[in-house]
């Protein structure tokens, strides 16, 4: 194997479905018959550690992966940091990244091309500053309007509760009077 296809999205709802059909529409084109799929689902691309992504690394830090494709370049990162430290590996370890929507292959290693591919990071990262801006700033309104944020407070009844059976039964005489459970009126009486 030296093909890795990688997928990611963000949340549990989303589907790498798409991504995947695409990656391997695009081998079909290409020729390429051999190739493993790497997706993680549900994490965002600002965390540098995804567990997909790391064995994918770990793979490619063993030799066995010479290609990696992507659908787009924020698939990967959206820190324009993270993309430069995993383009400068790759570049380092005879690795070619494809991005087939940007349009970008690291086989074609010219000047416009890593440039073109720096600006992709940056606009990445720009993205993924101006939806976390977006986010606060709703978070921000919703308190102003008296919203309570998090989760709700305490049980749904409110209905007053003795604490003598948490003594009772915490307490116990015996492991079977310790269990939890609806408790007998005679049970834990002296």
């Amino acid at each position: 194997m030296s093909t890795a296809l990688y997928c990611r999205v963000s949340t549990v709802k989303q589907d790498v479905a798409a991504q995947v059909k695409m990656l391997k529409d695009y081998c079909s084109n290409q020729g390429i018959s051999k190739f493993k799929i790497y997706s993680d689902v549900g994490i965002s691309g600002v965390r540098d550690s995804r567990p997909q992504l790391d064995l994918l690394l770990k793979e490619v830090r063993l030799g066995s992966i010479r290609t990696i494709l992507l659908t787009k370049l924020d698939r990967l990162g959206r820190s324009l940091k993270h993309l430069l430290n995993l383009l400068a590996e790759f570049k380092n370890r005879n690795v070619r990244l494809v991005s087939i929507a940007d349009g970008i292959d690291t086989s074609n290693d010219s000047p416009m091309n890593r440039a073109f591919w720096q600006l992709l990071g940056i606009f990445a990262e720009l993205e993924r500053e101006i939806i976390r801006s977006r986010v606060l700033g709703g978070l921000d309104r919703a308190r102003a309007s008296g919203r309570r944020l998090g989760r709700p407070v305490g049980a749904g009844d409110k209905r007053k509760r003795a604490t003598s059976g948490y003594c009772l039964r915490y307490a116990g005489r015996d492991k079977e009077s310790r269990k939890l459970g609806k408790r007998s009126p005679t049970q834990g009486v002296d």
